[in-house]
């Protein structure tokens, strides 16, 4: 390479295309849910190295996304609205965001450049942060490149770009596959089949597969955006091909009108449910459909988003899904076809990470905060790569612990899955679930105290306004714990406490009386919607601090709602509930010395 001013790298191109902008860069992995707004392109993690910054006009390198799959929906909103990047380089292959321009290009016509670049290459460009680079095409430089290509042409009916049109070489298309493709099935299977290809193709997979169910995601209201596509794909005559059910939507389908939430939001979001539903797919509406009776089983091939859902199916219930993006997910509904690749296959599914958790064994007050923040720990640890714990199999860890474990590790890492041995199925031995080569990290639970401060970003004994619980979505054994520990008591009247669950899990926690002894405590329980989703007014427009038992919550919570966070234990928060304060400060299992911050 030359001097500064003349340095070039050669990359991967996704997405094809120029462009031109002052570069935002950072060593830190960023899920655009939860950590982009959508309407204003501002970085709200606040946990993130970027946050208070705005994607547009910028040119973003980041070594990958992770969390959730919804952040292909809001890079849709972004690309849409005018406030994406102008281009986005990647460290590694990246699925989430690349698909969300793939459908914006496929469907709207709108895409920006998608590159990934070798690893010593991206460290190098993190060095040129805020300064002017170049893209053009699957090259990167520090001044402008005399450029060898042409504006694509596009299809004169349809508008889509004929060069980025997904080839079928390199992949064995079946003869169903030749059908989708020549548009046999109708305008939506088509154009749907083609954002599979052109997902196989990134991936790599040589041919497709078959799927035995489907959980959408994308059925989560971010903008015009989310419900533009997908009323569009039922207007195109779109219909699933394999049992397909939905997740959390952004409200309650039965009360957000008497709940006060804002009607064209509620009408929106309520509109894209619909549309989910008259394509054949079922109004579950739950972020934890390995509750429902239609969960897979040990090495059954499934497509499901929602990162905590994938994690569980594939970690807990030994099912194999890739960690799909929204509108991949109804993509392969309506084609029943998946690419073959990533834990679909049993050689990816393999740990190369080794968490070996030691220090717990004579330690008689764990609570259940600690697989949830054992769990976003771990994440951090693993980034993109699929970790192995060892020293857990006394713990009795239960499926709701693995649930809590399970949904704060995929906030922070982008790896479908994790084993614990002795307790996931496929972890029978610590061999049978490791790579050749294996990192390996030693943790006990003072390693911890960093990652309980960050999560309780509100400062201690301050007073309490809401309680939020239901992120991942209760089970019945949930609901049953919470009712007996709110027994006989009452919630202050300056704290609301809110649960949400699905549809099914609410009939069941009725039938056996558990509703009732809640709403006598005073809780407030609500279907269909889920945490991530929720706003004012369920969010007390008065309310400044909240408390939840979810990791995922707490590391969200402050940039979805402008609001401070606790966490704790579930028996923490309705102790808090009912003091209306919470000055409890780190639990004593997690470090013996001293808490300083009281």
């Amino acid at each position: 390479m030359g001097s500064l001013q003349e340095t070039t790298w050669t990359g991967t191109a996704y997405v094809q295309g120029r462009a031109s902008a002052k570069l935002l860069a950072s060593n830190l992995e960023l899920s655009f849910w939860g950590g982009v707004d959508p309407q204003t392109s501002e970085v709200i993690d606040r946990h993130h190295t970027l946050s208070g910054k705005h994607l547009q006009n910028t040119i973003l390198a980041i070594p990958g996304g992770r969390g959730s799959c919804t952040g292909s929906g809001i890079m849709l909103e972004l690309l849409l609205n005018g406030k994406a990047p102008e281009a986005i380089i990647f460290e590694r292959r990246e699925d989430i965001l690349t698909l969300g321009v793939m459908i914006a290009e496929e469907v709207f016509q709108q895409s920006i450049p998608v590159l990934v670049l070798k690893k010593e290459d991206f460290r190098q460009l993190l060095k040129l942060d805020g300064q002017i680079i170049y893209v053009d095409y699957g090259h990167i430089s520090t001044a402008p490149i005399l450029s060898k290509h042409t504006d694509s042409a596009r299809d004169p009916e349809s508008g889509l770009i004929l060069e980025t049109a997904p080839a079928r070489e390199g992949i064995k298309l079946s003869t169903l596959d030749q059908e989708l493709f020549r548009g046999d099935y109708g305008e939506a299977s088509r154009v749907a089949f083609r954002i599979v290809l052109r997902m196989a193709h990134l991936l790599g997979a040589t041919r497709l597969m078959d799927i035995t169910q489907v959980h959408v995601d994308g059925c989560v209201y971010t903008g015009p955006a989310t419900l533009a596509l997908a009323e569009r794909l039922r207007d195109w005559g779109g219909k699933v091909r394999v049992p397909t059910t939905l997740n959390s939507i952004s409200v309650d389908q039965k009360r957000w009108r008497a709940l006060g939430v804002d009607t064209a939001f509620g009408e929106a979001a309520d509109a894209l449910g619909k549309a989910y539903v008259d394509m054949g797919a079922k109004p579950t509406y739950t972020c934890a459909p390995y509750q429902l009776e239609s969960a897979p089983k040990l090495g059954e091939q499934v497509a499901w988003a929602e990162s905590n859902a994938v994690v569980y199916s594939n970690s807990v219930l030994g099912a194999r899904t890739m960690k799909y993006p929204d509108f991949l997910d109804i993509s392969i509904a309506l084609t029943g076809r998946a690419p073959k690749g990533g834990p679909h296959i049993y050689a990816n599914r393999l740990a190369s990470v080794r968490v070996n958790v030691s220090g717990i064994e004579n330690i008689t007050d764990l609570d259940d905060s600690f697989p949830p923040l054992l769990g976003y720990y771990v994440g951090t640890l693993s980034t993109s790569r699929i970790p192995v714990l060892t020293g857990l199999e006394s713990y009795g860890l239960s499926t709701d612990d693995l649930k809590a474990f399970g949904a704060a590790f995929a906030t922070v890492s982008s790896a479908p899955m994790f084993h614990i041995v002795g307790v996931t199925p496929e972890a029978t031995t610590l061999e049978a679930v490791v790579a050749s080569e294996l990192t390996t990290f030693e943790v006990k639970p003072s390693d911890l105290v960093n990652s309980w401060d960050k999560l309780n970003s509100a400062p201690i004994n301050q007073p309490l306004d809401l309680v939020s619980l239901g992120n991942p979505h209760f089970s019945l054994p949930e609901m049953r714990k919470l009712a007996e520990l709110c027994q006989g008591r009452r919630k202050a009247a300056n704290v609301a406490v809110v649960v949400t669950c699905g549809r099914s899990i609410y009939k069941l926690a009725e039938q056996a009386g558990y509703i009732s002894k809640l709403e006598e405590f005073g809780v407030q329980v609500l279907t269909d919607t889920c945490w991530c989703m929720i706003t004012e007014p369920v969010i007390p427009r008065t309310a400044k601090t909240i408390m939840t038992n979810s990791s995922k919550y707490a590391h969200y919570g402050p940039g979805l709602t402008g609001k401070v966070m606790y966490f704790g234990s579930l028996a923490a928060c309705v102790e808090a509930a009912c003091q209306g304060r919470y000055d409890a400060g780190r639990p004593r299992w997690l470090q013996p010395e001293p808490d300083t911050r009281l």
